[in-house]
């Protein structure tokens, strides 16, 4: 296998790395890439990650059963071998899971060496705190990969870079900031007049850091807007049962006066400008088609909105393509072909180069820092 090419500029300050992979002989690599999914959408990804590393698919069957229960055949010997599973997750997010945990325990028992998981999209990641009466299901499934065999993770973009806290073994949280950045520059037409909008104030530091990068201003919006993860009544503002209680009985709790949103405000200026939104992912697009008639009203003439993930759940490509929304960009971690013939708007961009890369470094022992480089603790 050939190794990455780099190269110094005379002045010894540039360096580039050159992603060139010759054809190997899979049978003394070393490792094996699998895909835990067996559908043409969700094996898309595998391929193209595949081909840039010049190996073959690794041979099994994932398939469900009459009764739905997942079963997975691996088709060749594992043993001692560093193996990597790429598993897309489509719809039917919880079905994707069994098919993961299934596949990395029927490797951990046939003496696989190292079992990785090449996760682009992690699912569960927006369940990552304590809400109510809930649960943590982000933490949960940490604990089951672990327990199904795995001993590494890929990933990108996680909803909240601490969930890697939640693992017991190495996360590598890679950034697809750099592939979106370079479309900017490349796809949209006089970018330089744009500016970078921040859908919520939560957002704002991913959208100081994509506007520090392109030197481009930002704007932030503020105020109500409907949330996912809004209050709902539980039963906390309900009065004391009255009952006969003993000591304290004069205490007074200080009161928590209730939070009130003001309407939704821009922060800074959009008139005559191209409004770029930029979010980790982009589901429920009711928040970004909102966001977007407001940034009209504000005199932006074109919306963009970038992603990390389209997941684009429910009726989101027929929202966007009724909506002020002029384009939607994602990358490729999470398959979206259907809603791509639905919705024109809908661009893609492929993440495969990095992901390829960084499962070859792994393998061979090297430094994940340089898919990392100028990366701040923030971004």
């Amino acid at each position: 296998m050939d190794l990455p090419a780099l190269s110094t500029s005379s002045a010894g300050r540039q360096t580039t790395l050159s992603y060139g992979y010759s054809k190997m002989n899979i049978s003394k690599s070393g490792y094996r890439v699998f895909s835990a999914n067996s559908t043409t959408a969700c094996t898309e990804l595998a391929k193209r990650i595949t081909e840039r590393l010049g190996v073959e698919l690794g041979k099994s069957v994932v398939y469900q059963e009459a009764n739905r229960e997942t079963r997975v055949d691996v088709k060749e010997s594992v043993r001692g071998q560093d193996i990597f599973i790429i598993q897309t997750i489509p719809r039917d997010v919880n079905t994707a899971i069994m098919e993961l945990l299934v596949m990395a325990y029927a490797l951990k028992t046939s003496c696989a060496k190292n079992i990785i998981g090449v996760i682009p999209y992690f699912p569960y990641s927006k369940q990552c705190k304590m809400r109510k009466r809930g649960s943590i299901v982000c933490k949960l499934l940490a604990s089951m990969l672990a327990k199904a065999g795995l001993t590494h993770i890929i990933t990108m973009d996680l909803h909240q870079k601490e969930i890697q806290g939640f693992f017991s073994f190495p996360v590598d949280n890679l950034r697809a900031s750099p592939f979106l950045i370079q479309y900017i520059q490349e796809e949209i037409p006089d970018y330089r007049n744009a500016i970078i909008v921040a859908k919520t104030p939560s957002a704002a530091k991913r959208a100081q850091s994509y506007a520090e990068r392109l030197r481009l201003g930002l704007a932030v919006m503020h105020g109500e807007a409907h949330h996912s993860e809004s209050d709902m009544a539980d039963g906390r503002h309900s009065p004391p049962l009255s009952r006969t209680t003993t000591g304290h009985t004069g205490l007074e709790l200080p009161l928590m006066m209730a939070k009130e949103k003001p309407p939704i405000t821009v922060v800074g200026d959009v008139g005559g400008r191209i409004a770029i939104i930029v979010d980790d992912m982009i589901d429920d697009v009711e928040d970004f088609v909102a966001a977007a008639e407001i940034l009209k009203e504000r005199g932006a003439y074109k919306i963009y909105i970038m992603a990390t993930h389209g997941l684009l759940s429910a009726d989101a490509p027929r929202l966007i393509e009724e909506s002020a929304i002029d384009e939607v960009v994602v990358t490729n971690t999470v398959p979206h072909e259907v809603q791509k013939l639905q919705c024109p708007k809908i661009k893609t961009v492929d993440v495969s180069m990095i992901l390829a890369e960084a499962i070859r470094r792994i393998h061979n022992g090297e430094s994940m820092a340089y898919l990392f480089r100028n990366i701040a603790v923030d971004d």
